[in-house]
C-alpha cells in the first residue's frame, strides 16, 4: 500500500481540496497522516480554518476514530538552510547567507535544486521512524504542483543532472528517487469532466508513466447528478415542445395556448433542458475517456454551498466509501 500520496491536477480542479480530503480519509482508526504543501499558497490552512502554516509539522485536525492530520508548509529557503546545516555544518554562516539573499538566489537560478529540497522534505517524512522503529506517519499526502509541471517536479534526477554528478546533492536526489519510483508512492490526478482538464490528465499520466513514476488513481471532482433520466434527456435534446407542453399541463399550468403561462415557459425550459442534455453528453464522453486510461477512478460531488470544514469531512467520507486509494 502506498505511503506517499502525491496529488496533482490542472489549476481550478480543486486539487488542494482533494489532497486535504484524502489526508482526512487516511487518518482513520488512530492513523497519523502528514499533509504537505509545497507551493506557498497556504491553501491547506484556509481549508482547515486555521492560521497560516509555519515551517514545522503541526496537528490541524482529528480524523474518524481518533486519527490525526498534521500539516507542513515546506519553504525551499528554509529547507536549503536545513540541508546546508545537515551536510556542511554552516551554523550561523547559513543564516548570514539568507540575509544576503544567497539562499533565494540559489533556489531561483537552480529550480531543480528547489524541487529536490521540496520533494526531499516530504520523502524524509515518509521514511522517518519513532524510537520504537515504527513509521512516524502512516501516510504522507503532498499537495503538489499542477499537471503541467508535475513530472519535471518529481523527476528530480533529471533536474539535478546538470548541477551535480557526485556529492551530497546527487546523493539526496538519488534517495528521493528511490522513494518516488517505489511502490510506496502513488501520484493521483484530479480532474473535472471537461475537455481541457481531461486532456491534461491524460497527458500528465502518460508523462509520469514514461518517467517511471507510479500513478495511483484519478479523482473526478465536482461531479453533478443528471437531473433528467434518459427519456427526458432525449426529449430535451430534440426540443420536443409537445412533450414539454404536456408536462406543464399535467403540472396544472394549463395548456400551451398562445400567450398563456405554459406558452411563455416552454422556450426557456427547452433552452435549459438542451444545455443540460449537452452537458450530460459531454460529461459521459469525458468519463469514458478517463475510464479508458485504465486507472481506478473516484468521484466527489460538487458541494453547492462550497467547501467548508464540514464539507471537507464529507468529501473524506465519500473517498473512504469508494475503497482504498
Amino acid at each position: 500500500m502506498s505511503r506517499l500520496h502525491v496529488v496533482s491536477g490542472k489549476g481550478g480542479t480543486g486539487k488542494t481540496t482533494v489532497a486535504a480530503a484524502l489526508a482526512l480519509a487516511l487518518a482513520t482508526e488512530g492513523r497519523r497522516t502528514l499533509l504537505v504543501e509545497v507551493e506557498g499558497r497556504q491553501g491547506i490552512a484556509q481549508l482547515f480554518e486555521t492560521e497560516a502554516l509555519p515551517y514545522e509539522e503541526r496537528k490541524i485536525a482529528v480524523g474518524p476514530g481518533g486519527g490525526e492530520v498534521h500539516a507542513l508548509a515546506i519553504d525551499a529557503e528554509r529547507a536549503l538552510l536545513d540541508y546546508l546545516q545537515m551536510f556542511y555544518k554552516l551554523g550561523g554562516a547559513g543564516r548570514a547567507l539568507k540575509k544576503l539573499g544567497a539562499i533565494d538566489f540559489a533556489t531561483t537560478i537552480a529550480p531543480g535544486l528547489r524541487d529536490v529540497l521540496l520533494t526531499g522534505k516530504a520523502c524524509e517524512a515518509v521514511r522517518r521512524k519513532d524510537k520504537t522503529g515504527r513509521f512516524l506517519y502512516d501516510a504522507v499526502v503532498m499537495d503538489a504542483p499542477p499537471t503541467g509541471r508535475i513530472t519535471r517536479f518529481l523527476n528530480v534526477n533529471d533536474e539535478v543532472a546538470g548541477l551535480a554528478k557526485i556529492g551530497p546533492i546527487h546523493n539526496q536526489a538519488q534517495a528521493v528517487m528511490r522513494v518516488l519510483k517505489s511502490p510506496e508512492t502513488a501520484v493521483h490526478m484530479v480532474t473535472l469532466l471537461e475537455e481541457m482538464p481531461v486532456q491534461e490528465t491524460a497527458d500528465g499520466i502518460a508523462e509520469l508513466r514514461a518517467a517511471g513514476i507510479p500513478v495511483g488513481g484519478i479523482v473526478i471532482n465536482m461531479t453533478r447528478p443528471a437531473l433528467l433520466d434518459n427519456g427526458d434527456l432525449d426529449i430535451a435534446a430534440r426540443g420536443a415542445r409537445t412533450g414539454i407542453a404536456k408536462a406543464l399541463s399535467q403540472a396544472g399550468l394549463g395548456g400551451a395556448r398562445r400567450g398563456g403561462l405554459a406558452e411563455r415557459l416552454i422556450d426557456p425550459l427547452l433552452e435549459q433542458a438542451r444545455e443540460h442534455a449537452e452537458r450530460v453528453e459531454l460529461e459521459r464522453t469525458e468519463h469514458a475517456e478517463l475510464k479508458a486510461i485504465g486507472l481506478p477512478t473516484y468521484e466527489l460531488e460538487l458541494l453547492p454551498e462550497g467547501v467548508d470544514l464540514a464539507g471537507l469531512y464529507r468529501l473524506a467520507r465519500d473517498l473512504r466509501k469508494q475503497g482504498p486509494i
